[in-house]
């Protein structure tokens, strides 16, 4: 018999919020267990016992069909390899630090080995497994469980390097033949000094996503942010339960991201493309399984993808889009402006610490873009009152694959021109809002007649002072959800091509973020500075 489509029908789901279309599977998936129990007893009455399921995890709790873990099979746990690896900070990056990973069966034991020295990794800590389970929810996908394992380290010393190993009963990174497996990190320094992070949204599974990583990596960050739209185990990202999602997809995103992962906290924040309601009423059940982030902002399982961290003079928020967006509204609305409200304070706590010089803020909807999304109404009503109050130095989006970087923004208008290899002073000029979408999924382009404007391939007024480009064409989306027609001047850089960012970050007397835009082959499209109008004293 075949496995039926529990996806929502296309016209009902378009009605629906994600908390809708989780309580619909659970319903319709409970109803076929109880189906599917009905065929076991009649096979059992006519000599045929079927595979009952059991129980599920905290972050997937789900009602299991048919399914039986490795602890039933009894897997060797020297025969399991750890991988996966993914470091993010916590609330304090100069003393705190959490290690996840994966396993591909149920393990005993699973822990954390840490010290100063690859060989020696004294201490040992005990890992949280979080199994996720996921049903089949169409034809063509099996069910899938997936066991992830998150440690906490807490009480590091700052600008430190660090060495550990993950493992468990029968796989010890400590001993001779595991060495190999052994990674590194370093917590931030206790004072400011010169960084370097790196950026991007919109990665998925490809060559060029991993070639972008590998050009990351070679940049040496402190620390990479991530704007959403993470792996693409949903490939539509409609926000409706006619999107179905792959789990295993995740499995190999980590696995392609480990080289750098397992030594660059890798900060995320939640895409359109991450919402799946399978597993919690707010679709972010599996986020909260597979990421261990900064808890300062709600619970992680509340909303995963907001939270704000401070790292030498820079502090870092991430938020969360589909709260507030026009375009993409399954989740509009489900943190009740609960997380609109953490921000305005929580902007007002890092620019009132005199030790924090600049205040950079990432998160998936792009506020300023002309690509096939364009601009997201919703982000505009909601925060950008909020950054410009609390005078934001930098603004990274996803969501439309290219990159694209605007002038210095004031009050929805240019507040100063900003060409190629420019510098800005946001208490003077505005804010400089980055799309850096072109992590590694298919690119998108730009409107009929709009020419890419980089640095190599730039007409004239994309490197000198030219501050009147030619106008765009564009929309943004409004709260009906209608694309509403604007005319812009200010997308002042434009690169169709896969692409990261990477910030310079300088402290001392004459602080400055020097932000450049790099193509997947490290060549530089795009570069301009941020440097505040108001100078430290020495």
């Amino acid at each position: 018999m075949d496995t039926p489509n529990v996806g929502i029908p296309e016209p009902l789901a378009a009605r629906m919020s994600m908390p809708e279309q989780h309580e619909y599977l659970r319903t319709r998936l409970s109803r076929r267990r109880v189906l599917a129990r009905s065929f076991a007893t009649a096979g059992t009455v006519g000599g045929v016992g079927l595979l009952a399921g059991g129980s599920s995890g905290a972050y997937g709790e789900a009602p299991r069909v048919a399914a039986a873990s490795s602890a039933r099979i009894g897997v060797d746990g020297k025969l399991v390899a750890p991988f996966g690896r993914h470091l993010a900070f916590g609330a304090d990056p100069k003393s705190q630090m959490r290690i996840s990973w994966q396993v591909p069966f149920a393990v005993k034991s699973p822990y954390v080995r840490v010290g100063l020295r690859p060989w020696e990794l004294s201490q040992k800590i005990e890992a949280e497994v979080r199994d996720l389970h996921t049903p089949s929810l169409s034809k063509k996908l099996p069910a899938v469980e997936q066991y992830y394992l998150h440690a906490a380290l807490d009480g590091l010393e700052p600008g430190t390097t660090y060495y550990y190993g993950v493992g468990h009963d029968g796989f010890d990174p400590a001993s001779p033949e595991r060495m190999s497996t052994i990674g590194s990190f370093r917590t931030a320094p206790a004072r400011a000094e010169r960084f370097v992070f790196t950026a991007f949204g919109d990665q998925g599974v490809s060559y060029h996503a991993l070639a972008n990583d590998q050009v990351i990596l070679g940049q040496n960050p402190s620390f990479h942010l991530h704007a959403g739209d993470i792996c693409y185990a949903d490939t539509t990202g409609h926000g409706k339960e006619s999107d179905t999602y792959d789990a295993r997809v995740w499995d190999t995103f980590l696995a392609q991201t480990e080289s750098v992962a397992k030594s660059v906290p890798w900060m995320v924040t939640t895409g359109n493309h991450d919402m799946e309601a399978w597993y919690s009423p707010n679709g972010y059940g599996g986020q909260s399984a597979r990421w261990s982030l900064p808890e300062n902002g709600f619970d992680p399982r509340e909303a995963p993808g907001v939270y704000s961290f401070t790292y030498g003079n820079v502090g870092v928020v991430a938020l969360d889009t589909n709260d507030v967006s026009y375009e993409i509204p399954a989740n509009r609305g489900y943190t009740d402006g609960k997380q609109t409200a953490w921000l305005d304070g929580r902007l007002g706590e890092l620019r009132a610490d005199e030790g924090i010089d600049f205040i950079v803020v990432f998160f998936h909807h792009c506020a300023y873009s002309t690509s096939t999304h364009a601009s997201d109404g919703g982000v505009r009503d909601a925060w950008l009152p909020l950054f410009t109050k609390h005078q934001v130095d930098l603004v990274i989006n996803g969501h439309n694959h290219v990159y694209e970087r605007t002038d210095a923004i004031r009050g929805g208008e240019v507040g100063r021109p900003v060409p190629v290899g420019a510098s800005t002073d946001p208490t003077r000029d505005g804010i400089v809002y980055v799309t850096a979408g072109g992590a590694g999924k298919d690119l998108y382009g730009f409107g009929p007649g709009v020419e890419d404007s980089y640095e190599g391939n730039a007409p004239d007024h994309a490197l000198d002072h030219d501050p009147d480009p030619d106008p765009i064409a564009s929309f943004h989306w409004t709260a009906s959800r209608r694309a509403a027609p604007e005319t812009v001047e200010w997308s002042r850089v434009r690169y169709t091509g896969f692409s990261f960012l990477a910030v310079e970050v300088s402290a001392g007397a004459r602080p400055k973020l020097s932000v450049s835009a790099l193509a997947e082959n490290g060549e530089r499209v795009d570069h301009f500075e941020v440097e505040r109008g108001k100078q430290r004293a020495q």
